[in-house]
């Protein structure tokens, strides 16, 4: 009965690990190597016409990933609920379960809101919003939004190599 109980807990925790492993590899491969590849390689062929392309690519696999968070926040909440009732709970359980809600919420807001705002400015302007003038309230406002997406996206990877840090340390 005890070997059914550790594989049971094994199981629940690799798919804890798994989650907690593809959000924050996904976040750390989009922004490190994604996006300025994806500007850099898109815009040497034609600095205009690459520039909205790479953002449009950019966008719309942002817009994608979100679905992957929203997927590894639920299987994280999931799993840590598992442990604890499974037992032993795990180490500051409220506290985890916490950080994985804040980033979920994170993402949902980024997702749904930020990046639902950047989508009417660019259909808005049609064309791209770094292309208006300086002072243009939909350009200002991109920025800006743009600013808040990176800095959400910097919070849940925190979140993220806290929860990596806390597993690791428990299973030292």
């Amino acid at each position: 009965m005890n070997g059914h109980y550790n594989d049971r807990m094994l199981a629940v925790r690799y798919v804890y690990v798994l989650a907690l492993v593809v959000w924050l590899g996904g976040m750390l491969l989009l922004g490190a190597i994604v996006a300025p590849t994806t500007f850099q390689v898109l815009q040497a062929g034609d600095p205009v016409s690459g520039r909205a392309l790479a953002g449009a690519l950019f966008g719309s696999t942002l817009a994608r990933f979100h679905y992957v968070a929203y997927g590894a926040g639920a299987l994280l909440i999931l799993a840590l609920g598992t442990m604890r009732v499974l037992g032993p709970k795990p180490a500051a359980y409220a506290v985890r379960t916490l950080i994985v809600a804040a980033m979920l919420g994170v993402a949902l807001y980024s997702g749904v809101i930020v990046l639902g705002r950047i989508d009417r400015i660019q259909q808005d302007a049609g064309i791209l919003p770094s292309r208006l003038p300086a002072g243009d309230a939909r350009r200002v406002e991109f920025d800006a939004l743009h600013l808040r997406s990176t800095q959400l996206m910097m919070a849940n990877i925190a979140g993220a190599l806290i929860l990596l840090y806390w597993e690791a340390k428990e299973h030292s």
